[in-house]
C-alpha cells in the first residue's frame, strides 16, 4: 500500500465529495485520515489516502483531473507522500480565542504554543457578525510538563493581541 494525499479547492456546489470519492472507490483507494470544510462559500478538501501498490497512479490523477475539470474545482491534486506509522497525538486541551478580527492572532498564539513545544492538534477560525467578532477554537497536544503554565502563557498572548482566551483540559475519559 502506497500513502498519497489529496487537496481539493473549488466553490462550494453539492456533490464534490461524492465526485472525488467515486473515482477513490473505482481506484481501490482507502481514505484513512481526511479533513472537509467550506469555508466562506470555499469548499476546501485534504485527505490522506492508501493507495493498493497495483493501482496506476497516473490513471487515479487523470480521472480526478476529468473530477476537476467537470466540477470544476480551482484545484485537485494528488502527491505522494511518506508513509508514516506515527497516528496523531491526542488532543489535551482545548482553547477558545475572541476578539476583534485583525492579522496576527494566529500567528501570535500559535507560536507561543510553539515555543513551548506544544502541538496543535486542530483548528477553525471564524469571523463572526457584522462586528468582525473573530473566533478561533483550537485542540492541542500539551506536554505534560507544561500543563500548568499553559494557561498563563495564553493570557500573557492574549493580552498582548487583545483577545479573550480560554483553556480548558480535555477529558479523556469522555471521548
Amino acid at each position: 500500500m502506497r500513502t498519497f494525499a489529496i487537496a481539493a479547492t473549488g466553490k462550494d456546489r453539492p456533490g464534490i465529495v461524492a465526485a472525488v470519492t467515486g473515482v477513490l472507490l473505482r481506484h481501490g483507494v482507502n481514505i484513512e485520515d481526511g479533513e472537509m470544510a467550506i469555508l466562506r462559500g470555499h469548499f476546501t478538501l485534504v485527505l490522506v489516502v492508501g493507495v493498493p501498490d497495483d493501482a496506476d497512479a497516473d490513471a487515479l490523477r487523470r480521472d480526478l483531473g476529468d473530477v476537476r475539470d467537470e466540477l470544476p474545482l480551482e484545484s485537485l491534486s494528488l502527491s505522494e507522500v511518506d508513509t508514516l506509522t506515527a497516528r496523531t497525538p491526542s488532543a489535551t486541551h482545548a482553547m477558545s480565542i475572541y476578539g476583534a478580527d485583525h492579522p496576527g492572532i494566529v500567528h501570535g498564539i500559535t507560536r507561543a504554543l510553539a515555543d513551548v513545544g506544544v502541538n496543535v492538534i486542530g483548528l477553525t477560525t471564524r469571523v463572526v457578525g457584522d462586528d468582525g467578532l473573530y473566533v478561533m477554537l483550537l485542540e492541542a497536544a500539551v506536554p505534560e510538563d507544561r500543563t500548568d503554565e499553559i494557561e498563563d502563557l495564553l493570557t500573557d498572548v492574549a493580552a498582548e493581541l487583545g483577545v479573550d482566551v480560554s483553556v480548558r483540559e480535555i477529558d479523556v475519559d469522555v471521548l
